[in-house]
């Protein structure tokens, strides 16, 4: 039963739209991950969009991805920011609030498996993963590739909206990006994740993200 629970998750998680593009659905399949037992963020899945309120707070909602689709290497979103976090310095711990972050998760085939059925947390611990984390956020260049001050040489942050309100349509070549920002070809593409971190500022994030597709 647990088995088909989990096979029905993943056909909610990813709705085809033609032969090589899906559709990411915010539902089933997502979990939040909380780094405080206090506080979070507020997440509402809504089928094609997914809102998040950040208000002093951060947390993380991810959803693994079937084998099917490991082998994705492009994607494309729509995003909307009506509440920001003032421009900060993404590469300093505890100072680096932005207003979202679209993450994607590689790692190599003899530890995909384990996006199965370990958390977010275990899987971003791997030395061999490899996140590409897009940003809405920071007092930096569009376009600038930075260091993680969390996950070291196993992330990358990539500037796509620099701190403010706005809306934006993104698309990305996760392979292109991923040989500029670890110098190496992407592996398996094995899950992905949405933060909001608004609890070094003090501030509020009000915002959400739409039709994301990878292809």
């Amino acid at each position: 039963m647990q088995k088909l629970h989990a096979a029905l998750a993943c056909l909610l998680l990813a709705a085809p739209t033609n032969a090589v593009s899906q559709q990411i659905l915010f539902g089933d399949g997502w979990k939040e991950q909380r780094f405080s037992m206090f506080s979070s963020n507020r997440f509402s899945l809504n089928g094609d969009t997914l809102v998040v309120q950040s208000d002093d707070t951060v947390s993380l909602m991810w959803a693994s991805l079937p084998q099917s689709m490991w082998n994705k290497r492009r994607a494309n979103w729509d995003w909307t920011v009506e509440r920001s976090v003032p421009a900060t310095n993404l590469t300093k711990k505890g100072g680096d609030d932005r207003n979202l972050s679209l993450y994607f998760v590689f790692l190599p085939e003899n530890a995909s498996q384990d996006a199965r059925t370990k958390g977010v947390m275990a899987l971003l611990d791997n030395p061999d993963v490899r996140v590409l984390m897009y940003v809405w956020g920071g007092a930096h260049t569009v376009g600038q590739v930075l260091p993680s001050p969390f996950l070291g040489a196993r992330g990358r942050s990539i500037i796509r909206q620099a701190a403010g309100t706005g809306s934006a349509e993104e698309t990305v070549d996760l392979a292109q990006d991923h040989r500029r920002a670890f110098g190496e070809e992407p592996q398996n593409l094995v899950g992905i994740a949405v933060s909001s971190d608004s609890d070094d500022t003090g501030s509020q994030v009000f915002a959400r993200i739409s039709r994301l597709e990878i292809e």
